[in-house]
């Protein structure tokens, strides 16, 4: 008897790690813009952190809403093609076992037995088959918008806490930053006699 030998790969976290690694890059970098434009006004410690503090909600809010809305149109267009695909094996039993058969020598098997792999796997799960080797639908691969959203957030979260908090250990006055003709300029304030 043949003994069940199950792979561990890491493709199922490919979704959440794509918004996670988005969203904190995204966290940073505005954050620590949005830091600069406040501080180019010369605001106070108190405004820098509040105007980054807001940035970090409205941040981490149109991230998680927005990889919700990405992803979320992801599943349906998923969803769209497995019910085309529903329809076409109900329809067209015979033209789907050719199409599937015609996958598995474009592989390399030889007809007689892609065709009989194509009879098997039909007779199993047709709709997991042409889902998996037609449209290239897998369930670790499913788009799950939810999961997406959250690692957005949060990730946006965590990298706009660091140019956040790498401002407020600034001491207050102790540095100004000036923006002309696109260039960003910090001085120290002259030392006090």
């Amino acid at each position: 008897m043949l003994k069940s030998h199950r792979e561990r790969h890491k493709l199922e976290n490919i979704g959440w790690l794509r918004a996670a690694v988005l969203g904190a890059n995204d966290g940073i970098v505005s954050t620590a813009s949005l830091i600069l434009g406040v501080a180019a006004s010369h605001a106070n410690q108190s405004s820098i952190f509040i105007a980054g503090a807001a940035g970090v909600v409205a941040g981490a809010m149109s991230m998680a809403t927005g990889e919700y809305i990405s992803v979320q149109s992801q599943l349906d267009t998923e969803q769209a093609a497995l019910e085309m695909e529903r329809k076409e094996l109900h329809d067209a039993p015979v033209g789907e076992l050719l199409e599937l058969t015609n996958i598995y020598v474009a592989r390399g098997l030889d007809e007689p037995l892609a065709k009989q792999v194509a009879q098997k796997l039909m007779d199993h799960d047709a709709l997991g088959a042409h889902a998996r080797d037609e449209l290239g639908l897998t369930d670790a691969m499913t788009a799950r918008p939810l999961q997406a959203a959250f690692a957005s957030a949060l990730s946006f979260t965590v990298g706009a806490l660091l140019p956040l908090f790498a401002a407020m250990l600034v001491p207050s006055g102790s540095l100004r930053c000036t923006v002309n003709n696109g260039h960003v300029r910090f001085k120290q304030p002259a030392p006090v006699r």
